[in-house]
């Protein structure tokens, strides 16, 4: 039985949001949206990555069925985030990297099971670190649009709950040690760097981009009291470690408590589309 469970998410963006949703602070959201622009194509290069495993090479049928799940849980991030950065490109923010993000997942999908696996590992590392920092400080939320906080917090919530599906499958497919760092370190670079021009990019939208309020958010976001370097550095270097594992950072009470104080802002679906 999977440990999993796939949600709706009871928000509407149809009718949109305002520019700065975060608060009015024009860094946190450009950064957040950045983040957001790249996330329907990123979750469906791990729905397809997982998929690609050969079910005989997963013995275990409890980890089967929460690869289901993750792929039920993807499917509903990439579809709400889609409808948010429909929003986004109506305020005038194009996904500037769309593009190059397409011909690079086209790319990864010709790769060996084991390596497309081994980015994704990567990659869901990341959404991992972030999705704690999101729920391990709500005041990064606390000025939010509701409905975007309620949609920030609930995609870390899920992140955090199966954050150790994809590393789970390439144990099991025979994945090694090295070429799951290898492909983290490459991981790493790109990933911050594509994150770092889009944000740029829509900073410079908003005319922000040299603003010195924009720089002393940047500051205060990344090397404040709680700051995402001094929460991303530890777990980050933990992944290079031959012993490590998703759950020996054990985060389950932060996960159960935002359900169990956000109950009315998700449904629980009882089947997972295949």
């Amino acid at each position: 039985m999977s440990t999993l469970t796939v949600r709706k998410l009871n928000v509407d963006l149809s009718h949109g949001f305002a520019r700065h949703w975060m608060g009015g602070d024009i860094y946190r959201t450009a950064f957040m949206n950045a983040l957001s622009m790249s996330f329907p194509l990123g979750e469906q290069m791990f729905i397809d990555s997982v998929r690609a495993v050969p079910p005989e090479t997963l013995p275990d049928a409890a980890l089967r069925a929460e690869v289901k799940d993750f792929v039920g849980q993807e499917a509903s991030h990439r579809f709400v985030h889609q409808q948010y950065n429909d929003q986004l490109a109506r305020q005038g923010y194009d996904y500037t990297l769309e593009e190059n993000t397409r011909k690079r997942v086209a790319l990864i999908a010709r790769l060996p099971v084991h390596d497309r696996l081994a980015i994704t590992c990567a990659l869901e590392h990341y959404t991992a670190m972030l999705a704690d920092f999101v729920l391990r400080h709500p005041a990064w939320l606390a000025g939010a649009e509701p409905r975007l906080r309620t949609l920030w917090s609930w995609h870390a919530a899920e992140e955090s709950e199966h954050k150790a599906v994809a590393f789970d499958v390439y144990r099991a497919a025979g994945g090694g040690y090295w070429k799951r760092v290898l492909w983290y370190l490459h991981v790493s670079l790109v990933f911050w760097w594509d994150t770092t021009r889009q944000t740029a990019y829509n900073l410079r939208r908003d005319r922000a981009m040299w603003s010195w309020s924009t720089w002393r958010s940047a500051g205060s976001a990344w090397f404040g009291r709680s700051g995402l370097v001094w929460h991303l550095l530890k777990p980050g270097l933990d992944y290079l470690s031959p012993r490590f594992h998703p759950w020996q950072h054990d985060n389950r009470a932060l996960l159960q408590m935002w359900l169990e104080s956000n109950d009315d802002a998700v449904r629980a679906i009882r089947s997972t589309p295949d």
